[in-house]
């Protein structure tokens, strides 16, 4: 298999899982709004933090980002994932406010 038919498939799997998550954050965002907060609340909250536990580990760089390395030597910032440039270069950030909010939103809802 060619370096770029692997890199696709990277691209693919990493995809797959950015919209997993993108999942995982509307769900917390439509349990924060409609006051719905149970148990996969939590789960998902988990999901998340472990994420975030994982790209501490390996120092802010997704792991998948390290193995579509291998077939790369692309600059961009979306050389790994099926994404704008933008989009891929502020992803974490963009999360990360994301994230922080809905949990903001979360605990109102568990102090009403």
């Amino acid at each position: 298999m060619s370096p770029d038919v692997k890199l696709n498939i990277v691209k693919w799997i990493h995809s797959v899982i950015w919209v997993f998550f993108n999942g995982v954050i509307v769900y917390l965002y439509y349990a924060a709004i409609s006051g719905n907060i149970d148990y996969w609340v939590w789960i998902a909250i988990g999901v998340i933090l472990l994420e975030g536990i994982v790209l501490l580990i390996f120092k802010k760089s997704c792991p998948i980002t390290l193995v579509a390395r291998k077939y790369s030597d692309s600059t961009k910032e979306n050389f790994d994932i099926f994404l704008p440039n933008w989009l891929a270069k502020y992803n974490k950030l963009i999360y990360t406010i994301l994230f922080v909010i809905v949990l903001i939103m979360l605990l109102f809802r568990l102090l009403q």
